[in-house]
């Protein structure tokens, strides 16, 4: 109900269609604009291919603050502060996922593809955004050696908190890789299990954050969800066979949670 701007695409600069989509949307009180076909296609699929672009880079920086010693938390903040960046979309972490993301990103390269040109730079936004998953098991595999038997507790599945959209959620390309791996995945959403059993085979589902800790030798936050920042550490402590916790999202404090007894890993903090 609050757009930043409707987009009208027509073939003609003026046709009743047109025309009554924008007298449909002028009550939103929005930046209306009008253009052909063409052009509003492109305008939805270069906002959102540019959105991703921004995640998959604070993701590279994230991995280059890691090498270096710097927290990206504070690079991404220092980045926002510049107007011709802003703070959106800087928040590092294991990737993009949901209905429009992937499917804008791999549309876009294909309708260039289709004309000929090559767009280089989304097939490396792409990539990025796959390598996430596998550096997370990498931080996983740092700690506990090979993952073969090992229980691994996933917190969160849909692709973004106060959703159960599990589209192109990165729990389901990660739970696959763990898989693979040999581990056994557990995992827990407040409101995504669900969805989540139409797309995820071979993981127990769970009824909440310290039942799916039971046993564990490690977990993932996942999704962003507000009650695993709440989260009750003295108690995930207890239930874990070992305490490690992979902060997919730098969801929670890694003062506090080292405090606690953990081993923490984030992704771009040092």
């Amino acid at each position: 109900m609050h757009p930043d701007r409707v987009v009208i695409g027509s073939e003609q600069a003026s046709t009743w269609a047109a025309d009554e989509a924008a007298r449909l949307y002028e009550p939103l009180g929005s930046p209306v604009v009008r253009t052909d076909v063409a052009s509003a296609e492109m305008i939805k699929l270069a906002s959102n291919a540019f959105l991703a672009t921004k995640i998959s880079f604070i993701n590279e920086i994230a991995n280059v603050c890691e090498e270096v010693g710097a927290d990206v938390g504070e690079v991404a903040h220092g980045m926002g502060l510049d107007p011709r960046i802003g703070p959106n979309f800087l928040n590092a972490g294991i990737g993009y996922g949901g209905s429009c993301f992937p499917k804008d990103v791999s549309a876009l390269k294909q309708l260039a593809g289709n004309s000929g040109y090559h767009f280089q730079l989304l097939n490396a936004v792409i990539e990025v955004n796959e390598l996430q998953k596998r550096r997370v098991v990498n931080k996983l595999k740092k700690h506990l050696g090979s993952l073969v038997g090992k229980q691994i507790a996933l917190l969160g599945l849909a692709f973004k908190p106060n959703t159960d959209d599990m589209r192109e959620a990165s729990s389901v390309v990660l739970t696959a890789r763990l898989q693979g791996e040999g581990a056994r995945v557990k995992a827990y959403d407040p409101v995504a299990e669900d969805r989540a059993r139409e797309l995820i085979t071979g993981a127990e589902m769970c009824e909440s954050a310290l039942d799916v800790l039971k046993g564990a030798d490690a977990a993932v936050i996942v999704t962003e969800w507000p009650e695993f920042r709440d989260l009750d550490l003295d108690g995930a402590k207890k239930a874990m066979s070992n305490p490690l916790i992979v902060d997919g999202r730098n969801l929670l404090d890694p003062d506090r949670v080292r405090n606690a007894g953990f081993v923490y890993e984030g992704i771009g903090r040092p």
